[in-house]
């Protein structure tokens, strides 16, 4: 079979990783000696897929439906294979393959289409928050996942850049910073987190109603892990008569249904929407970020 990746990845890849070129190339190749290697049965790739990854709809030699990933080394892959290790299959997707080390992660079959977004808003903010709360516990004794500290002291590099580059951003980057040297000065306890949570990275599946995805995890407090679902569906918001006042609304009610504090995760919620604005902006989504950029204006 070929292994075609969706034109999903393709443009994904091209703004954000112009040497991706040489993965995708190699990207067919590694496909089917990770299938060899695993003794799969290919049935399909799955479009649209990932905005980083290959998806593989595969059969085990048992004839159990599996999924197939494969990502860059710059969407850190062995750290998703690590912290879904560590979770076990608790809130999170099963990974089915922990002894592997050919970059490739073989995964439980969830159901790719139906994510927490297919639900009503108040029904998917529950029940995603109630996923995430699953994820949030000790990290594993000598873990090397990136921490929250060093992540977004890599993006805030490139905040202050696009804001010595564009006057207008300067009021909301400057908040945005502050805001993080704030909650770095003293925060709380750490746990594993997500990473990259959010409505679309909660599946279906078999075993419990919902499970994550996708994880790009970082250790530190679990309010930094809440801030990008705030805003979920933000266009919705955007486009809301009454938009700010749902945005303030909604940090309050996780935070108080998740026990985190309501102004640190006010606080991370402006880092990450103004770092996303500022992204969007500099690869090129000109309009994705001035709805991120209005929505941080809020906060």
């Amino acid at each position: 079979m070929a292994f075609a990746p969706p034109q999903r990845l393709i443009r994904a890849l091209g703004e954000t990783a112009p040497d991706g070129a040489d993965w995708l190339e190699k990207l067919p190749e590694a496909a089917q000696q990770a299938v060899a290697l695993r003794e799969l049965t290919v049935e399909r790739v799955q479009v649209p897929g990932g905005r980083s990854s290959l998806v593989v709809l595969v059969r085990r030699a048992d004839g159990t439906p599996a999924v197939l990933k494969l990502a860059p080394p710059r969407a850190r892959p062995e750290g998703e294979r690590a912290a879904l290790a560590h979770w076990g299959g608790l809130g999170a997707v099963q990974l089915l393959d922990a002894g592997a080390v050919d970059g490739a992660l073989l995964l439980e079959r969830l159901h790719p289409d139906v994510s927490v977004r297919s639900l009503p808003e108040a029904k998917a903010l529950l029940e995603a928050a109630g996923t995430l709360r699953r994820l949030w516990v000790e990290p594993p004794s000598g873990y090397t996942f990136e921490t929250v500290a060093e992540r977004t002291g890599r993006q805030a590099v490139a905040m202050r850049a696009g804001a010595d580059a564009d006057a207008a951003l300067v009021p909301l980057v400057d908040a945005a910073l502050g805001a993080r040297e704030e909650l770095l000065a003293a925060p709380p306890e750490a746990r594993l987190l997500h990473g990259t949570f959010r409505q679309s990275k909660v599946l279906g599946a078999e075993r419990v109603p919902w499970l994550a995805v996708g994880p790009d995890p970082v250790v530190g407090e679990c309010a930094f892990d809440l801030a990008r679902l705030v805003r979920d569906r933000v266009e919705d918001l955007i486009a809301s008569p009454s938009g700010a006042a749902i945005a303030r609304r909604r940090v309050k009610r996780l935070a108080e249904s998740l026990e985190v504090d309501q102004e640190r995760l006010r606080g991370w919620v402006l880092f990450r929407a103004v770092e996303s604005g500022v992204r969007a902006l500099r690869v090129g989504r000109a309009s994705d970020s001035e709805l991120l950029l209005e929505f941080a204006s809020w906060l």
